[in-house]
């Protein structure tokens, strides 16, 4: 008995094209690429959302909008630092 369900999806043709001659190099099936493409997407590391939470938050809180802020704030910081 088949556990597998068949499901269609639209993809741009260059997309297309890509995802062919990555499973091609990988020696793996458009269906092997996209199971394995999902169960990444899916499996999402739960302590690396919750460290980047944690650290938006904190940098909203210090008033950091841009990676420019970031980059002026270690500047100083190391300049204190000397």
């Amino acid at each position: 008995m088949r556990t597998a369900k068949t499901v269609s999806i639209t993809l741009p043709p260059d997309l297309l094209l890509k995802a062919q001659a990555l499973a091609k190099r990988e020696h793996r099936t458009i269906s092997e690429l996209f199971r394995e493409t999902l169960r990444r997407y899916m499996e999402a590391d739960p302590e690396w959302e919750t460290l980047l939470k944690r650290t938006r938050a904190q940098g909203q809180a210090l008033g950091i909008a841009s990676e420019a802020d970031v980059e002026r704030l270690s500047n100083e910081h190391r300049s204190t630092q000397r």
